[in-house]
C-alpha cells in the first residue's frame, strides 16, 4: 500500500513531519506500506514550488482545496497556524480523507469537540500530534503505571519551559499572537497537559492563572506592539481519579532550552522524565526494602535509549541515544500504520478535544481570578 500524503504548511513543523515520513523505512523494518508526500501547499505558491524542488515532493499546489479534493491523495497532514485548523480539518473530513493535525486540534473546545464528532462520523483515521508520547521513556512510564507499579496515583508535576519570550525586541511570531490562536498554553501547555492525560487519566477541574510580563514587545512587523497572548500559564488540576497536581507552560524561564518534564508519584512508587535527558526514565520502587545505609531503595535510571519493540529499534541500533525527532518518527509511524490497518489512531481527535477542554477550563478560570472550574465532559 502506498500512502500518498498532502501537506498543508511547511514551516518548522512541516519540515519535521516531512523528515518523519522520509525516514520511516530506516527506523522500522519490513514496513507493509510506503508513505510519501506527493503534494505541498503553503501560504505562497512560490515557497511551495521552492520546497518541492529542494525536498523532492511531487508537486506544489496553489490552494489547500486543490489537495483536499485530489482523489490521488489519501491523507492530509495539517501543519498550519492554530486559527486555521478548524475550517481546514472540517473540509478534509467532509472529503473522507485521513487526517493528521498539529496540536491544538482547534482554538476553542467547541470547535475541537465538533471536529471529533465529525471524525467519528466520517469513519477515517485521524490523529492529533502529541509526539512526546512516542519517546521510549514515556512509553515505559505508561507500562509501569498501567501495570500498577506506582499504585494509586496521588499527584503529578508537569512543566514545559522555554526562554523564547525573554527578548522583547525579537519580533513576535504567530505562536505569540492571540489573533492566530497562539499563546504558551496552547503551544507548550498542550504537550504538558497531554502527558498528564496520557499517563494519569482524565481531568475533573482546574484552576488557571496566566502571565504576560512584557506588555509591549516587537510585533510581527518589528514595530512596538501590545502583547496579545499569554507568555506563561500556571494550572492546578484535579483528575477524575482524585489525583491533584500542577502544570506549567512558560516561555519566560532563563537558563532552559526545550525543557519538558513530568513527575508522577503514587502509593507504591514514583517516576520522572525529562525531554532534555531523553534516553532514561527515573523510577523509584517503594516496595523494595529499606535498611541500613538505605537497603535496596533508590531511584533506578532505566536505560530506554532506542529499545523500541519490533519493528522499531533497528536504526541506528537499540543502544544508540535518541533525540527529539524520534518522537515525531514514532508519531508518524503510528498514524500511517493506523491508515494501513483501517483503524483509528491514538491520540485521536477525541483525545485532542479532551486537551482543548482542559485549556478552555483553564482560560475560564483565569478570567475568574483563578477559581476552580469544571472541565467539560464528553
Amino acid at each position: 500500500m502506498d500512502i500518498r500524503i498532502g501537506m498543508l504548511g511547511f514551516g518548522f513543523m512541516g519540515k519535521t513531519h516531512a523528515y518523519a515520513v522520509e525516514n520511516l523505512k530506516y527506523f522500522y523494518k519490513n514496513l507493509p506500506f510506503t508513505a510519501r508526500i506527493t503534494a505541498l501547499c503553503t501560504a505562497h505558491k512560490d515557497t511551495s514550488c521552492a520546497a518541492c524542488a529542494e525536498y523532492g515532493f511531487d508537486r506544489a499546489c496553489g490552494s489547500e482545496d486543490e489537495i483536499i479534493s485530489d482523489p490521488d491523495i489519501d491523507a492530509v497532514d495539517v501543519c498550519t497556524p492554530n486559527i486555521f485548523h478548524y475550517e481546514t480539518v472540517k473540509k478534509i473530513l467532509r472529503a473522507k480523507k485521513h487526517v493528521m493535525c498539529e496540536k491544538p486540534l482547534a482554538v476553542t473546545y467547541e470547535e475541537a469537540a465538533e471536529l471529533a464528532r465529525l471524525a467519528d462520523e466520517a469513519g477515517v483515521t485521524t490523529q492529533i500530534v502529541f509526539n512526546n508520547r512516542y519517546m521510549a521513556p514515556v512509553l515505559r512510564a505508561k507500562q509501569l503505571i498501567d501495570s500498577g507499579r506506582l499504585g494509586d496515583i496521588i499527584g503529578f508535576r508537569s512543566a514545559y519551559l522555554h526562554n523564547s519570550c525573554m527578548d522583547p525586541n525579537k519580533p513576535a511570531g504567530w505562536k505569540q499572537t492571540g489573533e492566530y490562536g497562539g499563546g504558551v498554553l496552547r503551544d507548550l501547555g498542550s504537550h504538558a497537559i497531554d502527558l498528564v492525560y496520557y499517563l494519569c487519566g482524565d481531568f475533573e477541574r482546574v484552576s488557571g492563572k496566566s502571565l504576560i510580563y512584557y506588555r509591549e514587545r516587537a510585533g510581527m512587523d518589528g514595530a512596538v506592539w501590545k502583547t496579545t497572548a499569554d507568555e506563561a500559564f500556571y494550572i492546578t488540576a484535579q483528575l477524575k481519579s482524585g489525583a491533584i497536581g500542577t502544570i506549567e507552560a512558560n516561555k519566560l524561564t532563563v537558563g532552559v532550552n526545550d525543557d519538558l518534564s513530568i513527575f508522577v508519584h503514587g502509593t507504591r512508587g514514583s517516576l520522572r522524565f525529562s525531554l532534555m535527558d531523553p534516553n532514561f526514565l527515573e523510577f523509584y520502587d517503594g516496595s523494595l526494602p529499606g535498611g541500613d545505609y538505605g537497603g535496596d531503595r533508590g531511584v533506578t535510571r532505566i536505560e530506554c535509549v532506542n529499545r523500541y519493540p519490533e519493528p522499531g529499534g533497528v536504526f541506528p541500533g537499540v543502544k544508540a541515544p535518541v533525540g527529539w525527532l524520534r518522537g515525531h518518527v514514532g508519531n508518524m509511524y503510528n498514524f500511517c500504520s493506523a491508515v494501513y490497518e483501517g483503524r483509528q489512531a491514538a491520540p485521536s481527535f477525541f483525545d485532542g478535544a479532551r486537551i482543548s477542554a482542559v485549556i478552555d477550563a483553564a482560560e475560564r478560570s483565569d478570567r475568574a481570578d483563578g477559581a476552580f472550574v469544571a472541565v467539560a465532559q464528553p
